[in-house]
């Protein structure tokens, strides 16, 4: 099994979710509020998990991957990246609102047309990100720095720790869930998965279920 970080990891969990609002979005079935209220009960999830993922790169993990060699011209290219990101997530946001409010087949569309978007740029940057950057946290993982960067982004309460490690395991490959089990203590990650992740396995997993 080929080592991966635990940030690659993530982008795992992003990509899987993209995956399934386009395929939800695709079979949705007009008039059905139930199924409006479930996509945008997900929604909440992944929208507020992909700004956190990008907000916490550029204040933790862009100054301590520059402290080990990683240059400012690409770290400024991939904040370029965020904003263009930035900019199909809140489009999409809005189209995911206006189908929550309707649940038309017209408003679905237009979410799938806006999701798809989101998917294409957020795809094309962390395939960029990977490409550069995935190299230095497997060389870099065990310095000073990194170490900090991880302590820095393990400084959320549990109710947040909890749902991010559920959401994050939830349809994991094994390469990928080993890459978060293999950073967090599995103690740990038991009981805050168990406890404080109990809101995402109730309200949003079930989604991708239907």
């Amino acid at each position: 099994m080929a080592e991966m970080s635990m940030n690659k990891a993530i982008h795992a969990a992003f990509r899987r979710d993209l995956g399934r609002f386009i395929d939800a979005l695709g079979r949705f079935p007009a008039g059905n509020r139930q199924r409006a209220e479930q996509l945008a009960t997900a929604w909440a999830n992944f929208d507020d998990q992909l700004t956190r993922h990008h907000e916490g790169e550029h204040d933790i993990a862009w100054p301590a991957l520059e402290k080990v060699g990683v240059s400012h011209d690409l770290l400024k290219q991939m904040d370029a990246e965020h904003d263009t990101m930035a900019a199909a997530l809140a489009a999409t946001r809005t189209a995911m609102a206006t189908l929550h409010r309707s649940a038309s087949a017209e408003d679905a569309a237009a979410a799938l047309t806006a999701m798809q978007e989101l998917q294409r740029v957020t795809i094309q940057h962390l395939e960029h990100e990977e490409a550069e950057i995935e190299p230095v946290y497997l060389a870099k993982k065990d310095t000073p720095e990194m170490k900090a960067m991880g302590r820095e982004f393990a400084k959320v309460g549990p109710v947040q720790g909890g749902t991010f490690f559920a959401w994050a395991l939830d349809g994991a490959a094994p390469d990928e869930s080993a890459a978060i089990t293999g950073t967090v203590p599995k103690p740990v990650l038991t009981v805050i998965t168990g406890v404080f992740g109990r809101s995402y396995r109730k309200s949003v997993a079930p989604v991708w279920r239907s």
